[in-house]
């Protein structure tokens, strides 16, 4: 029986398992559902994999582990559980599959990719030499869990980052690389009515801090300077003594994400007698065309011998643990995962056609890098 015909025969179980992972909330803030996910994942590598997991606790979250084969690993599966759908999503968004179509808060990012590894894994005769790892922090931006990646990464000759696929199945060869700041605003309280001219208005001064952020943006290189969640003030008869903004940035090398690191730190006040307080810096390097070519390009023979569709190239704005991996030096493939869409979204969805030749690509992909 070949690859794709033997994923096919296990598509029920596959989807059998990603209700389970689905219908189990695990919103990355919510330590207490966020336990409760990781012993079900647990029991699931381990049911399917024969093994239980390490259990590897960093700053009290815990991050699975599973090694195979007594030498050093060659291929690094790695993935996340956990979802930025909050507890009680699923009263909002029911797991559901209708006309073909997979729903539910986390499906596609990325619990149906946890169980296409797992499928993989058990499917393969001898999967020496293969590490997955999978981490509960990634939407937050992998605090605890980025050391932890890259050391499991150094020295692989791939990580496969099983996040979905781009539109129309295509694997994500090219990321931006992020940088998350706040840009506080400190100035002095007073009552608006009886003396304003007493107060520094924290609020004025961000505005001016906000266009100033926006100008950093650069269009023709792709660097987005996005100002996002803003708070300020402690009532509405007050000069607000404090206001604050969120900076997400979305950058294609390097280089941009230091010019704009630099800019966001050398900000200045503009009312007399205010200050800036600048928080955060870059989070993930950006994953560049170079990490990735070459395993792209075995993909896409694998792809060809198994008879599947060969699977299209996309550069996409969001980031992922893949950054990391490709960041220092790992070859890496990203958007292995399901065929779907909506991340993050109320359309968030799997096409379950697509399950069996992905899970078969993955695989086929595992085996002709492990004998190289």
């Amino acid at each position: 029986m070949s690859l794709p015909d033997r994923m096919t025969a296990r598509l029920p179980e596959m989807l059998g398992d990603i209700e389970q992972l689905v219908t189990c909330e695990s919103p990355s803030v919510d330590p207490v559902a966020l336990a409760a996910s990781v012993e079900v994942v647990a029991a699931m590598g381990t049911r399917l994999l024969g093994t239980p997991p390490e259990r590897i606790k960093v700053e009290g979250r815990i991050h699975l582990r599973w090694r195979f084969g007594a030498g050093p690993a060659r291929v690094l599966l790695l993935g996340h559980h956990d979802t930025v759908w909050p507890s009680g999503s699923l009263s909002t968004h029911p797991y559901g599959i209708r006309d073909g179509v997979l729903r539910g808060p986390g499906c596609v990012d990325m619990k149906a990719g946890l169980v296409l590894a797992f499928h993989v894994l058990a499917e393969l005769s001898t999967p020496d030499g293969v590490t997955l790892l999978i981490t509960c922090d990634e939407e937050l931006g992998s605090p605890t869990s980025r050391a932890l990646i890259e050391k499991e990464a150094a020295g692989c000759a791939a990580a496969l980052v099983l996040e979905a696929a781009a539109a129309g199945g295509a694997l994500k060869i090219e990321r931006k690389g992020t940088s998350m700041y706040r840009v506080r605003a400190h100035g002095r309280a007073a009552h608006a009515g009886l003396e304003p001219e007493r107060g520094v208005n924290a609020t004025i001064e961000l505005a001016h801090q906000v266009l100033a952020l926006a100008a950093l943006g650069d269009p023709a290189l792709g660097t987005t300077v996005t100002p996002t969640l803003l708070t300020g003030g402690s009532a509405s008869n007050t000069v607000p003594a404090t206001a604050e903004v969120a900076v997400d940035v979305r950058v294609r090398d390097i280089a941009e994400q230091s010019r704009v690191d630099a800019a966001v730190h050398a900000l200045r006040p503009v009312l007399p007698q205010s200050r800036l307080e600048i928080l955060g810096g870059p989070n993930r390097p950006p994953l560049m065309p170079v990490a990735t070519a070459e395993l792209f390009a075995v993909a896409t023979e694998v792809a060809a011998l198994l008879g599947l569709p060969v699977p299209g190239s996309a550069a996409v704005g969001g980031g992922s643990d893949g950054n990391f991996t490709g960041g220092i030096g790992t070859p890496t493939l990203d958007g292995l995962g399901a065929v779907g869409g909506g991340a993050h979204a109320d359309d968030e969805h799997v096409l379950v056609a697509e399950l069996p030749g992905r899970a078969a690509l993955i695989a086929g992909l595992v085996e002709e890098l492990s004998r190289r």
